[in-house]
């Protein structure tokens, strides 16, 4: 693992490598092309260059065996090397995913690096796979290793953060780090998502078992809810959480597909309210754990939706001043009428 190079006046961390580019198939939404466009637009506005960059290495095997057990992670190496193959349906190998894989989990333990030895401020990890829908054991929804749960267990277990909060905002339910950490009281997880969809799981009553009990709030949400409705869903519901909690990190599975213009969802939020999503998770790192936020890239199938939603993500992890840069606008309508839901949530966790 290979830390930021330190610069004060970049407070704010990257990591990206074009290895990622080696794990795509032709007609996949998750394709080599998700983050091409990305990065040419942070290029083209000099975005990258206010940055701190952190170098990418390939997360070493024994961090990732915290998470995957090694027989899955040999099943993974296996299909690469004989031509490549699906893990579920869904998910697939190529020659090549296995080192992106193990890239793209290396480059977010690098950045959690940065941000826990305060080289860096903040940071985001530019890279694919995805990760959450990634069993301990098994690779579905596009993912291959389960990044974020294996940063948590870095952020832990080498830099020795004993309380990790995960919030994901990804349309999809985070089914993957959700199992990963369901009985473990030291990482909390906070998801929204679009439901009943893929993968069909994360209902309101599913709070975490055992010692782990209380340490999971699933939001599950109706089609069409928007910027509003996402906001009151933070405010009312994250933010006493994660006050509950007192994390030492956080780290944030930033889906785009609740976008209104993804091809796979149908939550209708904005540009403008992925911002504000950011700057509500960029202020409770500043009110929890003196600032110690790491965003990593989940989900996103427009490609230009997503390089202008990480652009302004950036802008507000750099700037909190910074304007958001929406060339979409609003969606013609949206449905924020939630008031039972989060009173029902709120009963769950007892935080009326």
């Amino acid at each position: 693992m290979s830390a930021a190079h330190s610069d004060s006046a970049k407070p704010t961390c990257y990591a990206y490598d074009p290895i990622e580019q080696l794990h795509t198939l032709p007609g996949h939404p998750e394709n080599h092309k998700r983050l091409h466009h990305t990065m040419a637009l942070l290029q083209k506005r000099g975005i990258l260059e206010q940055m701190q960059s952190v170098t990418v290495t390939p997360i070493p095997l024994t961090q990732l065996h915290w998470v995957h057990p090694q027989h899955y992670v040999a099943r993974v190496q296996s299909l690469d090397t004989s031509g490549g193959g699906f893990l579920d349906p869904d998910t697939y190998v190529v020659p090549g995913t296995y080192r992106a894989a193990l890239a793209s989990a290396g480059a977010l333990a690098g950045v959690v690096e940065a941000v826990a030895t305060g080289q860096a401020r903040n940071g985001i990890s530019l890279m694919r796979p995805p990760g959450h829908h990634a069993l301990a054991d098994r690779g579905m929804g596009f993912c291959i290793f389960a990044n974020v749960s294996i940063a948590a267990r870095v952020a832990q277990r080498v830099f020795g953060l004993d309380r990790v909060l995960i919030v994901d905002w990804d349309v999809h339910h985070g089914n993957g780090t959700e199992s990963i950490f369901y009985d473990d009281p030291t990482v909390a997880f906070f998801s929204t998502h679009q439901y009943p969809y893929y993968p069909g799981t994360g209902a309101a009553e599913d709070i975490g078992e055992g010692p782990g009990r209380g340490t999971t709030m699933n939001v599950p949400l109706p089609p069409g809810v928007g910027d509003g409705g996402y906001l009151r869903i933070f405010d009312e519901l994250l933010i006493p959480f994660a006050h509950r909690f007192q994390p030492d990190m956080i780290l944030v599975s930033a889906g785009y597909d609740a976008h209104w213009l993804d091809p796979l969802a149908s939550e209708h939020l904005s540009l403008q309210g992925f911002a504000e999503l950011t700057v509500r998770v960029r202020d409770l790192a500043e009110a929890c754990c003196q600032g110690k936020l790491v965003i990593a890239l989940e989900g996103g199938y427009n490609l230009d939706v997503l390089s202008y939603g990480l652009m302004n993500t950036i802008l507000v992890l750099m700037d909190e001043e910074a304007g958001v840069d929406d060339p979409f606008g609003p969606p013609a309508h949206t449905h924020e009428a939630i008031d039972s839901l989060i009173h029902r949530i709120q009963r769950i966790h007892d935080l009326l």
